[in-house]
């Protein structure tokens, strides 16, 4: 399952925009890497990233971590995220769930930079059941939300 929630992550819309990559979920684990672009500075004459970028990085890996249990549409119902330090470098995140169960979950999730320095901290509570068949997020591709699209 772990190709298709990598597949399914990093074919969306927004993660691309930002340059997020997922590469490795599955278990109730996943990992991914944001890497640094000045676009991303939080102002034109700064080097450090704007706090978004580090919050869209622990949402969506935290969401990667709860969707390789759930296979099912898990959207974000909270995040709490504590900034430690500025990022002025690729980032690179780690969730794990922490609780699953049958209407929500729980991931946290920790975010490094490329030197090894904690950025932030974050937990994510996610929906994990009730959303039926069809939900505002699945789109037309709905049905095969984890079949990885053909190019």
């Amino acid at each position: 399952m772990s190709s298709a929630i990598t597949d399914l992550f990093n074919q969306m819309p927004y993660a691309k925009l930002l340059g997020i990559e997922v590469t490795e979920a599955g278990d109730g684990y996943a990992e991914g890497v944001l890497p640094f672009d000045d676009d991303l500075r939080s102002n034109p004459y700064g080097e450090v990233a704007h706090g978004g970028a580090t919050y869209a990085l622990a949402d969506t890996i935290g969401g990667a971590a709860v969707i390789s249990l759930t296979e099912d549409v898990s959207p974000t119902i909270d995040m709490r995220i504590d900034y430690l330090a500025p990022v002025k470098r690729d980032i690179y995140a780690s969730a794990e769930v922490i609780r699953h169960g049958s209407d929500v979950s729980l991931a946290r999730v920790e975010i490094e930079d490329s030197d090894g320095t904690q950025v932030a901290t974050a937990q994510g509570t996610y929906k994990t059941g009730g959303q039926g068949n069809e939900t505002d997020w699945d789109g037309e591709r709905g049905s095969e939300r984890f079949a990885p699209e053909s190019e």
